[in-house]
């Protein structure tokens, strides 16, 4: 999509070259590799042949694709009702994954709830019991006391809620791009801190509880081509994690860096 897409726009320079498009890309092409990444993993307690996460994920990589081009367009209120909708994805990404290790043993071989979700016989429960779910479980309750420090997950969702449904005429406002608007660059300043709080939010508790996600493909290709794996090559990190660690989760919340890797035994760095 270029410039050339949207005439008439009032969105300017600022706007159309904001960093916030390029995080965009950025996460989403995570996901992407991360989908394909984790394909092998069985998802133990359903009867899924597939992992079921796979298709979260490349599904989040649509959801931040359709975000990047709306936002471009300049329907930030449009933008947000589809980053709650990510916010929701991947709290259920938590919830199933949790529940299911939670839950799963040789005498409830298949874990129902999150079974039936996968079969299409039964909803996934309301965003506030998954939540609490998350929130009270012990496998990731470092990662909860540091997130409940602040406030600043429950300000996202009142934001989201009050774009997607227009509480405030200004809300609607944002979402005509044929409107000049002094504070349009600054509501993608809103946004791109929103985007990355949910992304770290995100990587925090899938990665502190699931870890074996983050593993290279080092000690597979050794045993699939008949050598013995080099020395702990099963604690490898996959390069595209270890580098969104870097440049996002140490960069900007040090404190659940450290946590999880105090948590981990992959060789995160």
């Amino acid at each position: 999509m270029t410039l050339d897409d949207l005439p008439g726009h009032a969105l300017g320079t600022d706007y159309l070259e904001h960093e916030v498009f390029a995080r965009l890309k950025e996460y989403a092409s995570f996901y992407d590799f991360l989908s394909f990444h984790i394909s092998s993993w069985t998802t133990t307690g359903t009867t899924a042949i597939l992992n079921m996460d796979t298709h979260v994920f490349s599904s989040m990589y649509g959801t931040l694709e359709s975000i990047h081009d709306i936002l471009f367009k300049g329907r930030i209120s449009d933008a947000y009702t589809l980053l709650r909708k990510f916010y929701d994805v991947t709290i259920i990404n938590v919830y199933s994954n949790l529940y299911l290790e939670e839950n799963f043993d040789l005498d409830n071989f298949i874990v129902a709830q999150i079974n039936d979700w996968l079969n299409g016989s039964k909803q996934i429960p309301e965003y506030r019991v998954m939540s609490q779910y998350i929130k009270k479980s012990s496998r990731v309750q470092g990662i909860t006391e540091i997130l409940a420090k602040d406030d600043t997950h429950k300000n996202i969702r009142d934001r989201c809620n009050n774009y997607t449904h227009y509480n405030f005429y200004r809300n609607l406002l944002v979402n005509d791009n044929a409107v000049y608007l002094k504070n349009r660059v600054w509501a993608l300043e809103i946004f791109i801190k929103d985007l990355d709080a949910i992304f770290i939010q995100h990587f925090a508790y899938l990665f502190y509880f699931k870890e074996h996600y983050m593993m290279a493909t080092d000690y597979i290709d050794y045993l699939e081509v008949g050598m013995t794996p080099e020395k702990n090559a099963q604690y490898f990190v996959a390069n595209f994690v270890q580098e969104i660690f870097n440049k996002i989760i140490k960069a900007q919340r040090p404190d659940l860096a450290a946590e999880i890797k105090s948590k981990i035994s992959m060789q995160l760095e």
